[in-house]
């Protein structure tokens, strides 16, 4: 601990630890551990093979860890000499270094003094080297065993913000507008959720569809189902008629789908779910996830704006998985299927008409995959890398399911549109956070709204496929 206070960014333990029942988990634990302390890498190599078996008996554990991470583990018990490969990414630990306040601080209050080194770094080639370490494409999904026990506490955590923000403007209901699509999807049960944890009435929830010039009936029928299977109160309010009277109004053109025509559908349906949630006595329920926000897919002051957004740190790779869990949960068998098509159905906002009946306007046809976006999200927000490193690990990441081209084109869209739209984070209402990565211009990102993306487009540009 001493070591990494002073500066020490990788530990190597050279160890004659002798085995024993039961001590190879604990060793691992503690090594994993001990480098999430110290916001290090931690390199432990144990004595093996050829020592004497008199008394002990030594197995040549061998782990490489990065800050709580196990990144490599080697066999025990070889009668031959091996090798274990990994990299530590002194980058990242580095920016987790300067954002740890209590790791800052210790290493203030230290008085200790060591012998420094200086040794020549070995000359980097122009070659690309190979990674011996996983890159994960899906950062903000957990993995494995733990995945059900997530989704359960991120439910908990989002309705536990709900039930908060009830109890304390005593509302009677709450309300949101049901689409048919993941997001809104996600908010009611969270609003399921939140009521059920208060001992209030499902009806108090009231999810309203709008239907619009773009919305289908696959999606319709959807939502319909979901709200009366949940026991909410269902409302019906189209919004055709009321629209083509405000193109009236502005004197445009019902011919021309531009932007007025897609947002005038979407301020007109926030205009509803406001006045319905004065007449009802509550208030509207946000349905936009983190990685809109990120994009900036979202009509300012239309689908942007509610009085308290469920979703607004829960990016859209997780939304699904949160989605799915609950229909693998579920013993309702009738929502379960409604669920299960929801998570099939294309992601879009529907403000286009469909074409032979079928979703016309498919949203990452327009701003790319989610899941590079999520991907890039994680590494600038939560990793702090620049746009080539970005680069370097989503290849490898995404190495057989995204040519390199592909990336390249959607890493600057991401840019580009991360800095162009934080003007629509700057005025986000309260939401839960619920991970590391969230984007409140009263928390964790201080971010002004004119800032200059040029650098950074520019690092992008410089690469090559």
């Amino acid at each position: 601990t001493a070591l990494s206070l002073s500066g020490a960014e990788v530990i190597f333990n050279l160890s004659a630890s002798n085995e024993q029942v039961g001590k190879s988990g604990y060793l691992e634990d503690l090594i994993r551990i001990h480098s999430a302390q110290c916001i290090s890498g931690y390199v432990y190599s144990g004595a093996g093979w050829g020592e004497s078996s008199q008394d002990l008996v030594y197995g040549g554990r061998i782990y490489v860890a990065e800050n709580g991470r196990m990144l490599k583990c080697g066999e025990r018990f070889l009668m031959d000499e091996q090798m274990v490969m990994s990299e530590i990414d002194v980058e990242y630990l580095r920016n987790e270094r300067r954002v740890n306040t209590s790791f800052r601080a210790a290493c203030g209050a230290l008085r200790e003094t060591y012998t420094e080194i200086e040794l020549e770094p070995a000359v980097a080639s122009d070659r690309e080297f190979e990674l011996h370490r996983a890159v994960n494409p899906l950062p903000f999904v957990p993995r494995g065993k733990e995945l059900g026990a997530r989704c359960e506490e991120i439910l908990c955590m989002q309705s536990e913000g709900l039930r908060k923000r009830i109890a304390h403007t005593r509302a009677q209901t709450v309300v949101l507008g049901i689409s048919g699509g993941l997001d809104s999807t996600l908010a009611l049960l969270v609003c399921v959720h939140a009521f059920d944890r208060l001992g209030l009435d499902r009806r108090g929830i009231i999810g309203i569809t709008m239907p619009g010039f773009g919305t289908t009936d696959r999606t319709y029928n959807n939502a319909v189902a979901m709200i009366k299977s949940l026991g909410a109160t269902f409302k019906e309010v189209p919004i055709a008629k009321a629209v083509m009277q405000h193109f009236a109004d502005i004197d445009h053109d019902a011919s021309i789908h531009d932007v007025t025509y897609e947002n005038s559908q979407a301020r007109e349906r926030t205009q509803i779910l406001m006045d319905i949630a004065n007449q009802a006595n509550g208030f509207v329920i946000g349905t936009g996830d983190l990685s809109e926000l990120a994009l900036g897919w979202a009509t300012y002051n239309g689908d942007h704006m509610s009085m308290y957004a469920v979703n607004a740190s829960v990016p859209k790779t997780l939304v699904r998985h949160l989605v799915r869990h609950y229909a693998d949960t579920s013993a309702d068998e009738v929502l379960a299927g409604v669920l299960y098509d929801v998570l099939d159905t294309p992601v879009s906002p529907e403000l286009l008409p469909p074409e032979d009946g079928a979703i016309s306007q498919k949203t990452e046809d327009l701003v790319g995959p989610y899941e590079l976006h999520d991907f890039f999200l994680y590494q600038m927000l939560r990793m702090c890398f620049p746009p080539a490193k970005i680069y370097r690990v989503a290849k490898e990441a995404f190495a057989g399911r995204y040519s390199n081209e592909t990336i390249l084109k959607w890493l600057r869209t991401f840019y580009w549109r991360f800095f162009s739209q934080q003007f629509k984070r700057s005025c986000l209402p309260d939401g839960p956070k619920v991970g590391s990565v969230a984007v409140s211009p009263r928390g964790d990102l201080r971010m002004p709204s004119d800032a200059c993306v040029s650098a950074w487009i520019k690092e992008v540009e410089a690469l090559q496929p």
